[in-house]
């Protein structure tokens, strides 16, 4: 009987989700926060609560972690990943201060505590690579001359999650010092590793990997994948970030073939994660943070466009690029709910969980309107605030000149 109603249940979210999905893709939205909606309607204080296929769930959702970042990691090679570094990191370190910080004054203003401090500015920090890589797609921006500043942005703040997400998981398990450095240091030591062995050894690597057979790919890809993620996470570092390095170490036409093959399984699991994390969000916990959540999600919304316009402008892109770009960043979504997820794992702090919830629905909503509209809108303001000059007097030779035909 509980194997019956496992499957019930289940099947009844999976099949929930693609009409969600398909709603979404309609209206050219976001179906994260659908999923998130979902979530809370069906978890705990929801409408129906599930109960035989939680624990199922919880496992996909990890699954669904785990392929979010190989999937990252297959977009970028480790020459990629060590040029963008030398080439922009001052943007990257421009974009952590900006929108790190205003999460970590809101917890501490909260009087959350520290640990929780660190949480929130990693959610306020990171952009969501998924919703802005569809948003550019479907606006036809890809081929534009600040789409590369956007992706090295992006890029920066990925590799920067090699090194957040070990900080942050020892935090959260309430480490001592010594023990977070040393977890730390294996971070350090395995991503250093590994873009070692990807630079210098790449090819190997991927011809070890590769297979003419999509079967064979899909299985030793995803086989290694979790392998690597659970041997992390049994040293104590993040299973994301394992699964990360994986993707880094894979290059060429092992890459694109795997990216190819492990997409649908992203995108099912991916969905199961963020109804995961709706499902243990109380609804009724929402409210009371909507407020700061919505005065948090404008700032760092007009932090993210201002990182955007300085990193297009450094980048020399003309000033309507420059507001593009900034309008593209402000999208969160994965990478904020799989930071929070950490901490309400944890039981850091019970009001964080629904804050990140609202502060992501809010954003992954704006982001693509910001997109679309913050060039526009600051082009209209500009010329708004220009007293209105009139068109200077032809010099006397010009005036005299004949016309052309």
């Amino acid at each position: 009987m509980h194997s019956a109603v496992l499957l019930i249940e289940f099947g009844s979210i999976i099949l929930g989700l693609g009409l969600l999905g398909r709603f979404a893709a309609r209206f050219r939205l976001s179906p994260i926060p659908l999923y998130l909606l979902a979530g809370l309607a069906f978890g705990e204080g929801g409408l129906l609560p599930l109960g035989a296929s939680e624990e199922f769930i919880a496992t996909g959702a990890e699954i669904g972690v785990i392929l979010l970042l190989l999937m990252l990691g297959l977009e970028y090679t480790a020459s990629d990943l060590v040029s963008n570094l030398k080439t922009h990191y001052p943007s990257g370190l421009v974009d952590c201060a900006l929108n790190a910080l205003p999460g970590a004054a809101v917890a501490l203003l909260l009087g959350w505590g520290p640990v929780a401090a660190v949480v929130l500015a990693g959610v306020t920090w990171i952009s969501s690579s998924g919703v802005i890589a569809k948003v550019l797609g479907d606006l036809g921006r890809v081929g534009n001359r600040e789409t590369p500043v956007i992706l090295s942005v992006l890029v920066l703040e990925d590799l920067a999650m090699a090194v957040y997400l070990p900080i942050v998981t020892a935090l959260v398990a309430g480490v001592g010092l010594m023990a977070g450095s040393v977890t730390l240091a294996i971070a350090l030591g395995a991503a250093g590793l590994v873009l070692f062995l990807a630079v210098r050894y790449g090819r190997l690597i991927s011809r070890f990997v590769s297979s003419d057979d999509p079967e064979k790919l899909l299985l030793v890809v995803l086989g290694l994948t979790i392998l690597v993620a659970g041997v992390a996470q049994q040293l104590q570092v993040s299973a994301a970030v394992g699964a990360f390095l994986v993707g880094i170490a894979l290059s060429g036409e092992v890459a694109e073939g795997a990216h190819t093959l492990l997409s649908p399984l992203r995108d099912l699991f991916a969905a199961v994660f963020f109804v995961f994390f709706g499902l243990h969000t109380d609804p009724s916990s929402i409210p009371p943070v909507l407020l700061p959540a919505l005065g948090l999600a404008v700032v760092t919304a007009l932090t993210k466009i201002a990182t955007g316009y300085w990193a297009a402008r450094r980048a020399g892109i003309s000033v309507r690029g420059r507001w593009r770009a900034g309008g593209a960043l402000v999208a969160r979504g994965e990478f904020s709910i799989v930071i929070a997820g950490l901490a309400v794992a944890a039981g850091i702090e019970p009001s964080l969980g629904p804050l990140a919830t609202a502060y992501v629905l809010i954003l992954v909503v704006l982001g693509p309107l910001t997109a679309r509209y913050t060039e526009p809108v600051a082009t209209w303001w500009s010329r708004r605030r220009e007293p209105h000059r009139p068109e200077p007097a032809p010099r006397a030779a010009e005036a005299e000149a004949p016309v052309a035909d």
